[in-house]
């Protein structure tokens, strides 16, 4: 009797302490989803999808995007993927300002530092969806995106009144217009790069000089309206600034439908092989360029092709004040020593050229400075690979070629380039290349048609690009496409520089996962075996996407079967963005 009262006893106590321990826990709950501020909570929101998708058509009414819980499917316990605070709309993980100063990281503020990549450790990397910011809206659609955007998709003002003397942007209602003016071209940038086409002596005004101008480099680019009125002189620009004090200015550009990408000269090369642009550009970009024995300077110096020109406009090349006559006198002396010439030099802008070979490199005296690069150092090699104060000389090949020895454009982007050959690739290897993705393309364009239109799609990426072939067969569609290339396989990012098309060497370590296109605005299209296919299904409306087409699978060169798979991310919003819009 005693035994059987006490295992009474102890049954009872047992249940009252779940009892405690349910509730604590339920408050617990209750409590981080109500409290979820820092930036490490992540506690999950209430959830709307809109009636329209980025793509257009229809809301289908599916709410398991926006379900909390779990799901199961198969033998995958699938479980909904909570939703970043708001105020993390424009959140960049590894260029994120607010971890370095929450992390104190010792960087060297003089030297850019604070504006690259810093990626944060395992236990400070969010695991949540980036939520939209309040009241998006689906973008304008070029070419009509060149010159206005919607206010709420990038709400930052304060450049129209800071810069308000300059066309840089202006607040009209709840739009943004770009009348195209700039801090060295108020009256527009496309009289501009005809000024500066005219100093060069290009037929016709035109700065892509038939065609031999194809690919450029604008560094600090404000709102990138330079590379943007470049596109319509078939000419394409790489727009690069920093996600700085003037709150990320590529979102205009890439609201706008411009390649730009977020980068700084800083201390590390930018994520470029040597000899990708025919032409630099810098108007009032506010670098130091004589700083570090000009490592700035030669960091440009090794992008440039032979041939290179590098436009400048700034107080230095044409004010009179004591400072800017130093600043001239230096940097004129630094650019003579890096074998530099003036090309052309008119009111503002001076143009210099960079040599067709090495012959002025071999007849500086000994010991000038800045000195030619060690043999054995990589000009191609820039993933994390500090900037040098050293000039890249030309390969033999190149010297004797006395230039890049490529096509003008557009026969360039079909025709096999001189480096090729550093990969081992034959001429017949890249064309079939090119005429297997033609194939591929095409394919693809009729599993999209259904869905969109000619206007449609503006800004796509290629995540693994090799040779490029996939943005090549877009030629004839109004589309640029950033091409990817990842840091730990072959560098074949300078072969598609050599097609004139544009492109990044990138890192997966934080910002993919299994190479699949988590984060993308649009569709991602992208050959994949089926095993994939399945995952991603299993994944697909905790994301928010869904499946728009499958192709039917096919034997690729491997001999492996393959599947075109593509998917669609939805529009939705937080309560609270949502809200916005009523």
């Amino acid at each position: 009797m005693s035994r059987g009262k006490g295992d009474g006893d102890q049954k009872k106590r047992l249940v009252t302490w779940i009892v405690v321990l349910g509730i604590i826990c339920g408050c617990v709950y209750l409590y981080s989803r109500n409290s979820g501020t820092s930036a490490l909570e992540y506690g999950s929101k209430s959830l709307r999808k809109l009636g329209s998708s980025y793509l257009g058509g229809d809301d289908d009414g599916d709410e398991a995007s926006s379900k909390s819980g779990e799901e199961v499917q198969g033998d995958v316990i699938l479980k909904s993927i909570p939703v970043c605070d708001d105020r993390h709309s424009e959140l960049i993980p590894c260029l994120d300002r607010n971890l370095i100063y929450q992390t104190r990281l010792k960087l060297d503020l003089s030297l850019m530092e604070h504006y690259e990549r810093h990626c944060p450790v395992p236990e400070r990397r969010f695991n949540c969806l980036i939520p939209p910011p309040p009241g998006y809206k689906v973008p304008i659609k070029w070419p009509k995106s060149r010159d206005e955007v919607w206010k709420v998709n990038i709400p930052h003002t304060h450049l129209a009144n800071e810069k308000s003397d300059q066309n840089w942007m202006v607040v009209k209602g709840n739009k943004i217009s770009f009348p195209g003016g700039g801090t060295h071209f108020h009256y527009g940038a496309d009289k501009y790069i005809a000024s500066i086409a005219n100093m060069l002596n290009f037929s016709n005004n035109i700065l892509n000089n038939e065609g031999r101008l194809r690919t450029v480099l604008d560094v600090g680019c404000g709102v990138a309206s330079f590379g943007g009125y470049l596109l319509s002189s078939d000419i394409i620009s790489m727009s690069l600034a920093p996600n700085d004090v003037h709150q990320n200015q590529i979102q205009f550009a890439l609201e706008r439908g411009i390649p730009a990408y977020l980068g700084v000269l800083g201390t590390k090369r930018l994520p470029y092989p040597s000899r990708s642009f025919e032409f630099a550009h810098c108007s009032r970009c506010r670098i130091d360029w004589l700083q570090r024995d000009g490592i700035l300077l030669l960091e440009l110096d090794r992008l440039l092709r032979p041939g290179g020109y590098f436009a400048y406009s700034s107080p230095e090349a044409y004010a009179q004040d004591e400072e800017d006559l130093r600043i001239w006198g230096e940097m004129s002396a630094l650019v003579e020593r890096m074998c530099w010439k003036i090309a052309a030099k008119r009111n503002q802008t001076v143009i210099w050229v960079k040599p067709l070979t090495n012959d002025c490199y071999m007849e500086r005296k000994p010991g000038t400075q800045p000195p030619l690069c060690k043999s054995d150092d990589d000009p191609d090699a820039v993933w994390g690979v500090p900037m040098k104060a050293c000039i890249t000389p030309y390969s033999d090949q190149q010297h004797k070629a006395k230039g890049t020895g490529l096509a003008p454009w557009p026969a360039r982007l079909t025709t096999p380039p001189p480096r090729l050959a550093d990969f081992g690739y034959s001429a017949e290897m890249f064309e079939k290349d090119t005429e297997v993705w033609q194939h591929r393309v095409e394919n693809y364009w009729n599993l999209l048609s259904p869905k969109i239109q000619p206007d449609t799609l503006r800004n796509l990426m290629d995540m693994k690009a090799n040779l490029g072939s996939f943005a090549a067969a877009l030629r004839s569609k109004d589309v640029w496409v950033m091409n990817v290339v990842p840091e730990d396989g072959p560098n074949t990012l300078k072969i598609i520089y050599d097609r004139g098309l544009m492109g990044s060497v990138h890192s997966c370590q934080y910002h993919c996962s299994n190479q699949l296109p988590v984060g993308l605005k649009a569709k991602k299209k992208k050959r994949i075996e089926r095993y994939v296919v399945e995952f991603v299904k299993k994944h697909m409306s905790a994301l928010h996407w869904e499946a728009v087409a499958t192709g039917d699978a096919e034997e690729n060169e491997q001999g492996e079967d393959e599947v075109v798979f593509i998917v669609q991310k939805k529009m939705w919003l937080t309560s609270k963005s949502f809200s916005v819009t009523e």
